[in-house]
């Protein structure tokens, strides 16, 4: 999962100004692109957490290349959690019935959408095999361009 991000100069205080206009709110900056990239991405997690925590869709990512916009990714856990948020609310299941799923307690099954919250991994796989779905870990190098996928 990934969001397009404008990053716009700021030519009087220097830097860069992000904004996420496929979630319509929220702006972060940074002095140089590679410091503006690393707050987009906590930005991303916490416009991600606002819409799960409440109980909003999550916007459909919008690929936009142009000057300017950078495709920016949530932190891993983040990420995990909004595939799993979409999938559940997709489902149409109650978390009661994810919790009888998956054997976690209903009050452990509200934190797996919590993005603050830090989920253990099998749990996280626990919740996405209940719904039919199976968790992968993709391991790559380090890409050094702020555009890449």
């Amino acid at each position: 999962m990934r969001y397009a991000a404008k990053f716009e100069p700021d030519h009087q205080a220097g830097g860069y100004v992000v904004k996420f206009p496929d979630f319509g709110y929220g702006v972060t900056q940074g002095e140089t692109e590679e410091e503006a990239l690393d707050m987009a991405s906590d930005l991303l997690d916490g416009l991600i957490g606002d819409c799960i925590e409440e109980g909003k869709p999550l916007p459909d990512p919008i690929d936009r290349y142009a000057e300017n916009w950078h495709m920016v990714r949530p932190g891993p856990l983040a990420d995990a959690k909004a595939e799993l948020y979409r999938a559940f609310t997709n489902s149409g299941m109650t978390k009661a019935e994810l919790s009888r799923r998956t054997g976690i307690k209903e009050a452990n099954i509200n934190r797996l959408f919590k993005i603050t919250h830090h989920s253990r991994i099998d749990q996280l796989d626990a919740a996405f095999r209940a719904l039919g779905l199976r968790l992968f870990v993709d391991v790559r190098g380090v890409e050094h361009t702020l555009t890449a996928p």
